[in-house]
């Protein structure tokens, strides 16, 4: 089976905010790393996924500078990045037609936000019929504010609710809802050793 990493979202837009301070997994970029390296050496697909709100003005707004891939984690010539303007990689670009040009049957999904992007990425590919591996400590995500808490709250403020949800309980959330109906869930040591065999 053809097999192609799928990075989502792993771009300077959230280094750019003051959210970065409480990210789950600072080392996301040394395992992103890991991961492409080990699949470029087994011969797979990597593709690059960014995030882009044309307009909007912040950080996700192209004309901002920040809508650009981690600067240690440039793509190599012939990798696809391609953007995307929806919370999965597929509705709005042409990465299912990617995918399938390329024969690719299985989809290793990694990246940043772990509960948003690369889980609504994961289930929208499980549901297209792809072998979808979810590699959760190659995700980020950070502390999520009550529904009912005020808008633009400070960080201080966020991380001193307690009604805010840790990003530890999101991410283990995440991998409950994904193991066995979505996903399989593995960690970047068991993909690195299967593709490198060793």
């Amino acid at each position: 089976m053809t097999n192609a990493l799928v990075i989502i979202d792993v771009q300077e837009s959230f280094r750019a905010r003051p959210l970065w301070q409480a990210v789950s997994n600072p080392g996301i970029a040394a395992q992103v790393r890991r991961l492409a390296e080990a699949a470029r050496a087994a011969g797979d697909l990597v593709v690059w996924v960014l995030h882009a709100e044309p307009g909007s003005g912040g950080v996700f707004d192209p004309e901002s500078g920040h809508v650009r891939v981690f600067a240690e984690l440039e793509p190599r010539p012939g990798e696809p990045v391609i953007t995307k303007t929806s919370h999965n990689a597929f509705t709005t670009t042409n990465l299912q037609q990617l995918l399938t040009a390329r024969g690719v049957r299985g989809l290793t999904v990694c990246g940043i936000r772990t509960e948003q992007c690369v889980e609504t990425t994961t289930r929208v590919g499980s549901d297209l019929g792809y072998a979808v591996t979810f590699v959760t400590d190659a995700t980020a995500t950070f502390p999520i504010p009550h529904h009912t808490a005020p808008a633009g709250q400070s960080l201080e403020e966020l991380l001193a609710d307690p009604r805010t949800l840790a990003a530890e309980d999101v991410v283990a959330r995440t991998e409950y809802v994904l193991a066995g109906r979505f996903a399989t869930i593995a960690t970047v040591g068991q993909l690195t050793g299967e593709l490198t065999g060793s």
